[in-house]
């Protein structure tokens, strides 16, 4: 390994963390890439993802630089937009305007170039067809400006950026956790890393931590996000323990943006603990637009149809967390049966049917019945329903006289057989991390002064997501940074 002499070193190796290889690799540095996981399980939470990219586009010839679309899906299909302007709207209503505006102002403008950069490095993207479209007056229309997606989803984004760092000549260490930073007081020299039981030092002129937020580290959730936090089941990868984020902070890094906050959604109740590889992200439940939520105590507790899936499944998941025993059933009847995604048709998933309401009630474990009923009743009563259902707009059919209102998409429950599926809550990501120089990745200490030599990448960089996420947001984010971060830790490792 060449004397463990490098000129940048990367930690970890999601999609953040191998775009930051990659562009280092392209200043001419040489790179070594650590990972934690082994071989088998490496991929940071981006092998997870569902591979859906929100980047921002006005028109198809947008979308033309990013995948092949041929003539007849352009005649047949209405792409829609997500102009910067929009993206900006979205970004800024779903943080409640908290966002940083010199990351955000990178993010949106620099989202579809990242796209372009990412396609020359050989990963490859398609139409999202199945999740973000429906046939309306026979013209597929998209819904949610979301309409590319990773071939492959996540894991396929890491294959193909797998296969582009062996192409460039770039060293990596599995199951090597690095522990600490070398710091002298002024630089950031090298790593500290454990290898089974050996401890091994890397040295670099630069540091990229890319190694994710805690989400997996039940201590750090509960301490920064809540009781009752260390009860949510994991997403994604469990390596994602927090440790960049320490060490960094160890050393006086500035910590930045929404540490109380995070990505988490509705989840298989009897998921595992931490995320399937085998399974990727099927355990979501992402469909509760057309149905209800119930809880316990057998009553609804959000707004189902406030806005698209992709504006507001972030969030539920931490509504559906603080309910009582940490559940909830999604609750269906046959008329949207169709509609639902396609994690409601694996194997490995918590459900019930049944052909009239009174016998759903039964089934639903662990909710009080009679309050099921009563509540399906009283929603049922409420629905405008002189307003056509229209899923692919806000249709505005929602519902009158009842507490929480349903704003879209309301419908009786009316039609058997039903179905009901358990959900609890999955995290995904924290939005706490470092407070960077937003143009180069470098961290910034305590006293908001750059700390040579270290910069970080993903779900590490803090100040983006406040309270709320848009679906699609982080690979891209992750993309962006990692690569900015890379460069300039190469451009600072070789003088330029």
């Amino acid at each position: 390994m060449n004397n463990n002499q490098y000129d940048v070193i990367v930690v970890g190796k999601g999609n953040a963390a191998l775009c930051s290889a990659l562009a280092a690799r392209d200043t001419g540095a040489r790179v070594l890439v650590i990972e934690a996981a082994s071989k088998e399980e490496h991929g940071g939470n981006s092998r997870f993802a569902g591979g859906v990219m929100r980047f921002a586009y006005d028109t198809v010839e947008d979308l033309k630089k990013v995948t092949d679309i041929t003539d007849q899906e352009v005649a047949e299909t209405d792409f829609g937009t997500n102009t910067t302007d929009e993206f900006f709207d979205d970004l800024f209503r779903l943080t409640q305007y908290r966002t940083d505006p010199e990351l955000s102002e990178i993010l949106v403008r620099r989202s579809l170039d990242t796209m372009i950069w990412l396609r020359s490095k050989g990963v490859r993207f398609v139409p999202n067809f199945g999740r973000q479209s429906a046939m309306v007056n026979g013209r597929r229309q998209f819904f949610g400006r979301l309409p590319i997606e990773v071939s492959g989803g996540g894991a396929g984004l890491v294959d193909f950026l797998d296969k582009s760092i062996a192409n460039a000549g770039i060293d990596i260490v599995y199951d090597t956790r690095v522990t600490s930073l070398i710091f002298d007081g002024v630089s950031v020299t090298g790593v500290n890393a454990q290898f089974d039981d050996t401890y091994i030092q890397y040295h670099a002129k630069s540091v990229v931590l890319a190694c994710g937020g805690f989400e997996a580290n039940a201590e750090m959730r509960t301490k920064y996000l809540g009781h009752g936090w260390e009860l949510a089941k994991v997403r994604g990868s469990r390596f994602n323990q927090g440790d960049g984020l320490k060490m960094a902070l160890d050393i006086g890094a500035a910590p930045y943006g929404n540490w109380s906050g995070c990505h988490a959604t509705g989840w298989d109740r009897n998921a595992p603990e931490y995320g399937d590889v085998n399974v990727g992200d099927k355990f979501q439940k992402h469909s509760y637009i057309f149905g209800l939520l119930i809880n316990a105590e057998g009553r609804r507790f959000v707004d189902e149809g406030a806005d698209f899936h992709s504006f507001t499944y972030a969030k539920y998941g931490g509504e559906v967390l603080k309910q009582t025993g940490q559940f909830a059933w999604q609750v269906f009847d046959s008329k949207v049966k169709d509609k639902l995604r396609n994690e409601y048709r694996i194997k490995f998933v918590t459900k019930v049917t049944a052909d009239t309401l009174e016998e759903l009630a039964g089934k639903l474990e662990g909710v009080n019945a009679a309050e099921f009923l009563k509540t399906a009743r009283a929603f049922n009563a409420s629905v405008k329903s002189d307003i056509p259902f229209n899923h692919t707009v806000l249709d505005g059919r929602g519902t009158e006289g009842i507490s929480p209102p349903k704003t879209n998409w309301a419908q009786a429950l009316d039609t058997a057989p039903y179905e009901a599926y358990q959900t609890t809550c999955g995290i995904t990501f924290t939005f706490g991390g470092l407070r960077t120089v937003a143009d180069t990745g470098q961290v910034l200490n305590v006293h908001l002064k750059p700390v040579k030599g270290l910069y970080c990448a993903g779900e590490m960089v803090g100040g983006i997501f406040y309270f709320n996420y848009p679906s699609g947001t982080g690979l891209v984010s992750g993309s962006i940074f990692g690569r900015i971060a890379g460069n300039s830790a190469g451009n600072a490792a070789l003088g330029k």
